[in-house]
């Protein structure tokens, strides 16, 4: 398992068909949630040689309605996730959301993640590119691929060349979202590495009752379709019970589930 520090050095070296894995609860719930999901990735991920980010966002600025669980406070949930790393000596990943969340986030995390409606906030994309962190710019549900090149050429323009974009579908009307993965093979011609966001993408935004609702059961083949076309990270966000996350549950994939998966997509890639 690499470590944070080297982590990200060590990305151009994988094999084309290797990927690395992004993955933890949508948001820091709590430090025992974490550590327990956390646990959990480490042993699956070291057992199938896998590299490992854990990832859960401190805050959640995005929520329709305003009694939406937003996060535990801003201090207290980066603590957990500095906790995390140095527990268990992996990688960690968070979004943020305005320029002046950069300075303190960075220094809790290894990559700092830029959400798919700010992808083209530059102010945003040039304050995490001053940062020397890893930047994952999710790619908006509005743009097409190609429109991608240029986010990132705002952050490598910076001096940051560790960038990444995330696909996490389009949208398909008000209130489901849709792949095209031909939108993968267009932003690896970019040069930077490409993940596949595979939990996101089967959201379905902007429910009359003001809470995503998602299609789970198709994460599996999302996640074989794009693992096939070619990617160089896979995104996914897990929790031990969805039904009970306090975000996002209804695109999540169990974590009694993800091994079986895991080692599904490896099969897939060694064949």
């Amino acid at each position: 398992m690499p470590t944070a520090m080297k982590f990200h050095q060590k990305l151009p070296h994988y094999q084309a068909q290797q990927f690395f894995l992004i993955a933890g609860p949508c948001v820091v719930e709590s430090e025992k949630l974490c550590m327990e999901v956390a646990e959990k990735l480490v042993n699956t991920c070291d057992t199938l040689q896998i590299p490992l980010i854990f990832k859960a966002s401190y805050r959640k600025a995005n929520r329709s309605r305003n009694e939406s669980f937003r996060g535990i406070g801003d201090q207290k949930a980066l603590k957990v996730l500095k906790r995390v790393r140095a527990a268990f000596n992996v990688p960690v990943l968070t979004d943020i959301h305005e320029t002046n969340e950069v300075g303190f986030v960075a220094e809790h995390v290894d990559i700092l993640q830029i959400p798919a409606f700010l992808c083209r906030q530059s102010a945003l994309l040039e304050a995490a590119g001053r940062s020397g962190k890893v930047v994952n710019i999710k790619k908006g549900q509005f743009l097409s691929p190609d429109q991608m090149a240029f986010a990132a050429e705002k952050v490598a323009a910076l001096g940051q060349q560790d960038v990444w974009l995330t696909e996490r579908g389009t949208f398909f009307g008000y209130q489901d979202l849709v792949v095209d993965f031909r939108s993968l093979v267009t932003m690896r011609k970019t040069g930077f590495p490409v993940v596949f966001d595979a939990t996101h993408s089967l959201q379905q935004p902007n429910q009359t009752a003001g809470v995503s609702g998602g299609l789970p059961e198709l994460v599996k083949p999302l996640a074989r379709a794009a693992v096939a076309v070619g990617i160089d990270g896979l995104f996914l966000e897990t929790h031990p019970e969805p039904t009970m996350a306090l975000s996002d549950g209804s695109n999540m994939i169990p974590l009694h589930d993800l091994p079986d998966l895991l080692e599904n997509l490896q099969q897939l890639i060694q064949n």
